[in-house]
């Protein structure tokens, strides 16, 4: 079988901008990861510094300043990460309590996601209320 090769135009100047921002959005996302994985591998406390920083939600600013420039929407993400923060913390506790009792990484990785999520919706279920 063939294959069919469909006709792409050239990408405008403000298109080119745009894919060339998410790549380096991507690279910079992916190494950060890195930074940390790698760091823990040698000391959990500076891996546990680099990656409690706000890091990602400073990025995700920075990001959505230069693609829109409405620091409005800066201000609301701020302010919902405010709300947001507190149930992540969930996971944090719970995920060594259960790997501390020996249980399946895997299956210990899923409780805590699955408890967070239901702390974040008490969260939200609550701010909704007042």
């Amino acid at each position: 079988m063939g294959t069919i090769l469909a006709y792409q135009p050239p990408l405008q100047a403000g298109k080119q901008i745009t894919q060339t921002a998410m790549y380096l959005k991507v690279l910079i996302s992916a190494l950060l990861i890195a930074v940390i994985s790698e760091t823990a591998k040698r000391s959990s406390l500076v891996a546990a510094l680099i990656a409690s920083l706000p890091i990602t939600s400073i990025l995700a600013f920075i990001w959505l300043y230069v693609d829109t420039g409405d620091t409005e929407l800066i201000t609301e993400l701020a302010r919902q990460i405010v709300w947001l923060v507190i149930p992540s913390l969930a996971f944090f506790w719970i995920l060594p309590l259960l790997l501390e009792r020996s249980l399946n990484f895997w299956l210990a990785l899923g409780l805590a996601a699955i408890a967070t999520s239901v702390c974040y919706g008490l969260v939200l279920l609550l701010r909704n209320l007042f």
